[in-house]
């Protein structure tokens, strides 16, 4: 499809592409928006639906670099007006909207073969957090996540970007607080809850098997009324002077321990090794 020229703020792409932004899956009807070339590729890589391309006009040969489906509506847009949609302070000059992936709670458990591994967050409020957490949760095999009441939505913008793609792999559902316990607990998955406190050493868990780990809000952890749902209470040994870990930090090293245990469960490593970056 040959790229359209966008010349004012007030198009009506321009608006719904800022809605995407704002309000991911609310007032977008549906859609998410990204920002930037790599999460582009990284969503056209996922099979996501691309529906629109917005692309700065000096940057027009990013164009060559990528073929697009004869769905996606591709526009030309000055510079300064796509930088006005964006919501970041060094704006990229390529944007796009995408289809929310319609995940369900069969998609958080994995194939059947596999023993499901599921961080709950419960109120996680930080986007960056929750990108990172995603992150991780791609990297060490976790099945899904789901997200309870409190919790910022995966598709926010800063979200998506600390992600760097997993956001659009990862089955991200969001349930009321009742309704994830009991799905959990009807397909026999362990609830394991979070806690600085007195609890079992995480590498004295056993993480191998089917397990859920509810993982606090950044200020207030866990809320009690759901830790008393968890099978167990589990904590990350630190021998320096802090008192708990960053909310993603503490999901990493735990979705971390438990895919050692799970490798070590099967006679070793599986997969190719990560890379920091």
């Amino acid at each position: 499809m040959s790229p359209r020229l966008i010349q004012s703020k007030q198009n009506a792409r321009i608006k719904e592409l800022r809605k995407a932004f704002l309000k991911p899956g609310g007032e977008a009807k549906g859609l998410a928006a990204i920002e930037g070339f790599h999460l582009l590729e990284e969503a056209m890589r996922a099979r996501l639906r691309v529906t629109s391309v917005f692309l700065a006009e000096d940057a027009q040969p990013l164009l060559e670099a990528v073929t697009f489906s004869s769905a996606t509506e591709i526009f030309l847009v000055p510079r300064a007006i796509l930088s006005s949609a964006l919501p970041t302070e060094t704006p990229q000059p390529v944007a796009a909207t995408v289809e929310i992936p319609d995940w369900t709670f069969a998609h958080v458990l994995g194939a059947r073969h596999s023993a499901p591994l599921i961080p709950v967050l419960t109120g996680l409020q930080d986007p960056g957090n929750l990108g990172t957490i995603l992150r991780s949760a791609e990297a060490f095999g976790a099945t899904g996540i789901l997200a309870l009441p409190g919790t910022v939505s995966p598709w926010n913008s800063k979200a998506v970007r600390a992600s760097a793609g997993s956001i659009f792999r990862m089955p991200v559902v969001a349930m009321d607080a009742d309704a994830g316990i009991s799905a959990l607990r009807e397909e026999g998955v362990r609830i394991l809850t979070t806690t600085p406190g007195a609890a079992e050493p995480a590498d004295l868990v056993d993480l191998a098997g089917p397990i859920a780990i509810l993982i606090g809000n950044e200020g207030k952890g866990v809320p009690a009324n759901l830790a008393a749902h968890a099978d167990q209470a589990v904590t990350i040994p630190c021998p320096g002077p802090v008192e708990s870990l960053n909310a993603a930090v503490a999901a990493s090293v735990l979705l971390y321990e438990s895919s050692r245990q799970r490798q070590s469960a099967t006679g070793g490593p599986q997969g190719k090794r990560g890379s920091l970056r």
